[in-house]
């Protein structure tokens, strides 16, 4: 298909200068190459080296609330009023080997009650900040951690503080995450799920290989499980089930993973989610090196085969696989955000936030403890904020191109409209790499013009992922040695730090 490109617009918001190591460039073969070196850090996780990367960006902690609220600015400010929300619940039963989110020890579980009632707190504290009465909300998704860990009537007290300050749109839903043993054993809290409003539920299946649960401390939530729990989520009126599988670990034999393709579909999902094993901030991250591209390659391609075969329908590269004609899979919050680039706010512990020049971490999420964000939540005039970025362009683009591979595809009008410039304005030597060596190709017409991934650029994404990035992280990954891995060891020594 021949490019259309679509014409340059202005944009209200504007973006500071990059630093020195951001501006430079790269040639697309040698960042490609770079990629797959190290393609257990090359992926829609963004960004890479932050401490090195994004350190020239990092706002002091007086000016949190100026350049937040810039950020976040109302349209009637030069801002936007539609948005996304995300709630996030740092508990889990136990943390299982493979997690790199935000879950807080078992020692703090006494504290979920005043846990929701500081999210509560915060729900009005960003209300008053920034304004979220007549925000036009396009999804919400409460992830974690494991948010169904909260009893039901806490979740309920967040939605409702949310629900009396914004408007939810036609299309928007609320997603929810649960575990097996947790849908299997309290049929209440998920029938309660549905009539508080909840429209999605996306439940962790990962693998099924005993051993292999046991390595990654998840043998609780082992097959026994599985069944009682999709009838309970049935039971309650959930017509929008997704199932989360996990491959690209050591020791995972592709037989293995075939037979957890084969359980999960027939559990008859509507959606199946595949995630491929990250290992930076995990305690088995001195796993990665046994792992190569070419034993994730065969499973990629098998799980693409098996749930094609099945009726789930995905582009090339997409991790969620729907088997619902026209229906993305996903949660509405994560399709705005990766499809459009649309804004979101992040509430509680372990949450970002996305905006169109800003990138944020809430207080405690690094250390991942509760005690920072409560003591934000008790002071006045304060944000929970950690880490904030008020990031230059090349930055944001990196960003918002990085999570548009969970789609496999970068849209183009969305882009424009974000960033005022296509794709071949903003990466001309990039999109000719790509279309040149049959790595991505132009699909769709109109709103729906995106630059695709191919077959043979889905089996490569950790090569073609990294083209788009800023070049300060490009010279990472062309200057490290994926052999003298430190940064999966130093992440490794946290993780089991943190983890106790």
């Amino acid at each position: 298909m021949s490019e259309a490109k679509l014409p340059s617009q202005p944009i209200p918001w504007t973006w500071r200068d990059p630093a020195p190591h951001d501006d430079a460039s790269f040639d697309p073969r040698d960042v490609f190459a770079a990629g797959l070196r190290n393609h257990h850090i090359a992926n829609t996780a963004y960004p890479i080296a932050h401490q090195v990367t994004w350190k020239p960006y990092r706002i002091a902690r007086p000016d949190h609330v100026e350049v937040a609220s810039r950020g976040l600015a109302r349209a009637a400010d030069g801002g936007y009023d539609d948005m996304c929300l995300y709630v996030h619940v740092p508990f889990c039963e136990v943390r299982c080997s493979f997690c790199e989110y935000t879950v807080v020890k078992r020692q703090e579980h006494a504290l979920m009650g005043a846990y929701v009632d500081a999210m509560v707190r915060e729900v009005a504290r960003w209300d008053e900040t920034v304004g979220l009465k007549g925000r036009r909300i396009h999804g919400l998704d409460v992830g974690g951690g494991t948010p169904s860990m909260l009893p039901a009537e806490d979740v309920e007290r967040v939605l409702d503080a949310i629900r009396k300050r914004v408007q939810f749109v036609a299309g928007s839903d609320i997603s929810i995450e649960t575990t097996p043993k947790i849908a299997a054993a309290d049929k209440d809290k998920i029938r309660a799920y549905r009539a508080m409003g909840i429209d999605r539920i996306s439940m962790g299946i990962q693998v099924i290989q005993p051993d292999l649960l046991k390595v990654l401390n998840r043998s609780e939530n082992g097959i026994e499980h599985h069944t009682h729990a999709v009838d309970h989520i049935r039971a309650a009126g959930f017509d929008r089930l997704n199932l989360d599988l996990m491959y690209g670990f050591a020791d995972q034999s592709l037989e293995s993973w075939e037979a957890t393709l084969d359980h999960a579909i027939g559990l008859g999902p509507e959606y199946i989610t595949l995630y491929r094993m990250r290992y930076k901030l995990t305690r088995i991250s001195d796993q990665a090196s046994r792992v190569s591209l070419d034993e994730v390659r065969p499973m990629q391609a098998m799980a693409t085969a098996k749930l094609h075969e099945a009726g789930y329908a995905a582009n090339p590269g997409k991790t969620t696989y729907s088997k619902i004609p026209g229906d993305v899979g996903t949660s509405a919050y994560l399709r705005r955000r990766v499809q459009d680039g649309m804004p979101y706010l992040g509430m509680g512990l372990g949450a970002q936030t996305f905006t169109h020049t800003t990138i944020s971490y809430a207080s405690g999420s690094a250390g991942k403890n509760l005690a920072p964000y409560l003591k934000d939540m008790e002071a006045e005039g304060v944000l929970p904020l950690q880490d904030l970025y008020d990031l230059p362009r090349t930055q944001m683009m990196g960003k918002t191109c990085a999570v548009s591979f969970y789609f496999g595809e970068i849209r183009e009008a969305p882009f424009v409209e974000k960033f005022g410039c296509t794709l071949s304005d903003a990466f001309p030597d990039v999109v000719e790499f790509v279309i040149s060596d049959g790595l991505m190709h132009w699909t769709g017409e109109g709103a729906s013009r995106a630059l695709s991934l191919t077959k043979r650029g889905a089996a490569s994404k950790n090569g073609v992922i990294p083209l788009f990035a800023a070049p300060s992280i490009q010279q990472h990954l062309i200057e490290r040695d994926p052999h003298h891995d430190v940064e999966l060891e130093r992440s490794r020594k946290i993780a089991l730090r943190v983890a106790g």
